[in-house]
């Protein structure tokens, strides 16, 4: 069974071209699944049926996984039945006829456009010692092997006297770009300085499966770029920079972690509610929205291979609507 494990591991990244955290989630899915079959007297993974994948599912709600953890947990089951009998590890697709939990989709929260607005502007009103708490503290490396900052932890006072000033640049493009263009906070940080057509105003996004897409930016994100490219970034640059476009501050790549707690720390520091890059992302979607969007401009723009993902912010707008409504009609 290890075996058909990483076997399955190598397909989800080489063949489907799932991003690593997928993989992961999914291949602990696919562990936790198998030491199931093997507590119910499953000897081998040709054992493996139905009734083992639903008595699976079964436990798993009763130690109280989400439904959204239950449909994912059912998808990752299904991929690799499907996997195994097309290897010939299953005589059949055990899994196809496996249903999924509906996932409760909750509405988004987002900001207003006066508090992103607000969250845009923190980083000027922000003084130094406002800002060590928010400084980056990168982790680990991401899967496709670039390079990333994996010092600088939080508190640590800066080294360098342009640093402050640097680092502050960093974080007004930061934010400016995952409000302008709502690309993912793995996307925003993957971005390389190539992937910037500054004459067209236009970033080259590689999203989720590998696919591509350009998104525009507008023109605070561009002076915001020009100030960071300018004085920021060359501050910052150091030998394991590589392309990258947003640095940590000792130079390597900033990493997602690190980045949301520079989101946190600002929407805070303005006195916002808790704001998250996602949250960011949602945002800027719904006030495309609001301001006359065509919903497919905005999928293309989000990356959303399904206009599904994209319709739950046509949702959150008309709950805007109601807001307003019941607060200032009189017949309300």
């Amino acid at each position: 069974m290890r075996e058909a494990v990483d076997d399955f591991a190598d397909h989800l990244a080489r063949v489907r071209n799932r991003s690593a955290h997928t993989g992961r989630a999914y291949v602990t899915d696919l562990v936790s699944l198998l030491d199931h079959a093997v507590r119910m007297g499953c000897a081998d993974l040709s054992e493996l049926d139905l009734t083992v994948l639903r008595s699976w599912l079964a436990k798993q709600r009763t130690m109280g996984a989400a439904r959204t953890s239950l449909a994912r947990r059912a998808a990752a089951a299904r991929t690799f039945s499907a996997w195994a009998h097309r290897a010939g590890l299953l005589a059949a697709d055990v899994a196809a006829p496996l249903a999924s939990p509906k996932a409760h989709r909750e509405l988004p929260t987002v900001l207003r456009a006066d508090q992103a607005a607000a969250l845009m502007a923190a980083p000027d009103a922000t003084d130094r010692d406002g800002r060590d708490a928010r400084r980056p503290g990168d982790d680990v490396a991401p899967a496709d092997g670039r390079s990333v900052d994996t010092a600088g932890r939080a508190g640590v006072p800066p080294t360098g006297g342009d640093e402050p000033e640097a680092v502050l640049l960093r974080d007004r493009l930061l934010l400016e770009l995952l409000y302008a263009t709502g690309v993912r906070i793995s996307e925003a940080c993957g971005l390389d300085v190539t992937d910037v057509d500054q004459a067209r105003r236009v970033v080259r996004v590689l999203g989720k499966g590998g696919r591509e897409r350009a998104v525009p930016y507008g023109v605070p994100a561009q002076r915001a770029l020009d100030a960071w490219l300018a004085h920021g970034r060359p501050a910052l640059a150091a030998p394991r920079s590589g392309g990258a476009l947003l640095l940590g501050a000792r130079g390597g790549r900033l990493n997602p972690t690190s980045a949301r707690r520079i989101v946190a720390g600002y929407a805070e520091a303005a006195g916002l509610p808790r704001v998250t890059p996602h949250g960011l992302r949602h945002s800027a979607a719904t006030h495309l929205l609001e301001g006359g969007a065509d919903l497919r401009a905005v999928q293309e723009l989000l990356g959303h291979s399904s206009l599904a993902s994209t319709q739950i912010y046509t949702h959150v707008s008309v709950e805007r609507l109601r807001a307003a409504y019941r607060q200032a009609h009189p017949r309300a």
